[in-house]
């Protein structure tokens, strides 16, 4: 395919929503997924908002489209976050535009979103983002049931809202679920856009 799509995602974890999106883009483009990394001192940091590691993302998303896509780990903040802000007039930013772009070998290339926010932001650093519109599985709630099993016990009705592999590498890393599911959400929002607050500044 002469098209890329870059599709710039949080998956924590997969639903079958991203599955449904991922499957679209697969039909008209080259599809990169660059799922979200923070670093600091050379390792990436995780809250209760982003518990599972990339290279567990990854393989949420090779489990269900092996090598159709490809995953990239370059969507990646480095600590202090702060230094990426204000969007667009902070160089990092566009630092973080170009090691994403980097990787796609295609001339033509869009991207997707479904946060209004976001679409426009994408557009502002020319990466052509596609119409679209919200998720109707948010990786939030599944998360949520996932907690609430964790502490309460009860039932599984998370499963029915992540593809069938996905489900199969949570449950494998049941005890990622159950530490964070104790814990504060370590995070803080900044226009519009959740970091850790751990190497914010």
């Amino acid at each position: 395919m002469s098209s890329a799509a870059i599709y710039l995602a949080h998956l924590n974890p997969m639903t079958k929503a991203h599955e449904s999106i991922i499957s679209t883009l697969t039909l008209d483009y080259h599809v990169y997924v660059f799922p979200v990394r923070f670093i600091k001192d050379g390792r990436e940091i995780n809250t209760k908002s982003f518990p599972f590691t990339y290279e567990m993302r990854k393989s949420m998303v090779e489990s269900v489209f092996g090598d159709s896509v490809a995953v990239f780990p370059d969507y990646a903040f480095y600590a202090p976050y702060s230094k990426y802000m204000p969007p667009l007039l902070s160089p990092r930013s566009w630092e973080l535009r170009n090691q994403i772009k980097a990787q796609i070998k295609e001339e033509k290339l869009v991207s997707y979103t479904g946060d209004r926010a976001e679409q426009l932001m994408l557009k502002a650093y020319r990466l052509n983002p596609l119409k679209a519109e919200r998720l109707e599985i948010s990786a939030s709630s599944v998360k949520e049931e996932l907690y609430e099993q964790a502490m309460e016990g009860g039932n599984e009705d998370w499963r029915d809202k992540v593809p069938e592999p996905v489900a199969e590498i949570i449950k494998k890393n049941w005890n990622i679920v159950k530490k964070f599911a104790r814990m504060e959400d370590g995070t803080r929002r900044v226009m519009g856009m959740k970091f850790p607050k751990e190497g914010y500044k």
